[in-house]
């Protein structure tokens, strides 16, 4: 079945964090990804994130083996790298080298502070990326900023962003006949995914101290309440009608409760909420409201996650043979869905080069 993006050829040089993700997002979508690794790097075929890639090894400070790999990315659409600013250059695999040979490519490149600035030539990791954009002091605790993962800078800020560049500079290709340069950097990604909160920071809405604002678990209707067997419960009911039915799942009155929009209530509201829900075990919540529109549902693990109905009608998540969940494969698209790609597999330049010189790009 054609996918969106079936004929186009990727080239990713291998890496950590948001460029393999990024490269896991496009093969779902049909792209071919050949994934160049150090020789003597074992890759055993993933489900995860390097699903989907025909793996091949070369020695890219070798300089035949270089001008072998940059013989396969003068055939391919588009080249993904995540090295700091200046390696590749190094390496005689830089943009203007590869785009002499092929002015069509898309050279993608996947940073943490980008290919300029005072930092860009510095180490870093997702939460030193988020630290400076103000994401990394708006999470946590009132005494402490916790690190939400690695989601917001690696793969919100960083692979989401890589994907929607290549994914621009394709479509204008085919107005121009030319590639680009592709510079996605995890700081920019970050603050870029904070547009909305920074917006509520300009109308006065948002504070910057912690737990001290509507999102960040400062309001009583939109945060976690641990239930009688240890489980939680998620609570997002800011709208009326939605904390109203709230209160009716907790069989709580209204009239008797404080006034939620009085932030000065919110501490003896919260601990009224947690009174409840602490009363019953999840199971019991999660029948309450289950289907309702009181935006109240249960904070699953997860090993519990692939099972859970609706995700596992849309697949979100699915549980492998061993027992493991593997995210699945979107967005959703009307023809021609995304689906997670199979397993990677390696191979050589050479099978790579021969498939690639008989099958039409």
């Amino acid at each position: 079945m054609n996918q969106p993006l079936t004929g186009v050829r990727v080239v990713e040089m291998a890496g950590i964090g948001p460029g393999p993700h990024a490269c896991m997002m496009l093969a779902d979508l049909g792209a071919d990804v050949v994934r160049v690794v150090r020789p003597g790097v074992v890759e055993p075929p993933s489900e995860h994130t390097l699903r989907g890639r025909t793996t091949v090894a070369a020695d890219l400070k070798d300089p035949h083996e270089r001008d072998r790999v940059l013989d396969l990315v003068a055939g391919a659409d588009v080249l993904v790298e995540g090295f700091r600013p200046g390696v590749m250059e190094r390496l005689g695999l830089g943009p203007a080298e590869v785009r002499a040979r092929n002015p069509r490519t898309v050279y993608a490149r996947m940073t943490g502070w980008g290919q300029t600035g005072p930092f860009a030539t510095t180490a870093g990791h997702d939460i030193n990326y988020i630290s400076l954009t103000g994401a990394l002091h708006a999470i946590g605790t009132a005494g402490q900023p916790l690190p939400p993962l690695n989601l917001v800078g690696d793969y919100g800020g960083g692979s989401m962003l890589l994907v929607n560049g290549v994914l621009a500079a394709l479509v204008q290709r085919a107005t121009t006949g030319e590639g680009q340069v592709v510079d996605a950097a995890m700081v920019d990604g970050a603050g870029l995914l904070l547009a909305g909160i920074l917006e509520l920071r300009t109308t006065g809405d948002w504070r910057d101290e912690r737990s001290d604002n509507l999102l960040d678990g400062a309001a009583p209707y939109y945060g976690t309440y641990r239930c009688a067997d240890g489980g939680f419960m998620a609570v997002g009911s800011i709208e009326p009608q939605f904390y109203a039915l709230l209160l009716q799942g907790l069989g709580l009155d209204v009239a008797a409760l404080p006034d939620r929009d009085d932030r000065s209530t919110w501490e003896p509201l919260r601990t009224r909420f947690a009174e409840v829900f602490a009363s019953r075990p999840r199971a019991h919540w999660e029948q309450v409201f289950g289907g309702t529109d009181a935006c109240v549902t249960p904070v699953l693990t997860f090993a519990e996650a692939p099972s859970h109905p609706h995700v596992a009608a849309r697949s979100s998540l699915v549980a492998t043979a061993d027992g493991y969940a593997v995210g699945g494969a979107a967005p959703r698209l009307s023809a021609g869905d995304p689906v997670p790609a199979s397993p990677g597999r390696a191979s050589t330049l050479d099978d790579v080069a021969t498939a690639w010189a008989g099958a039409p790009a």
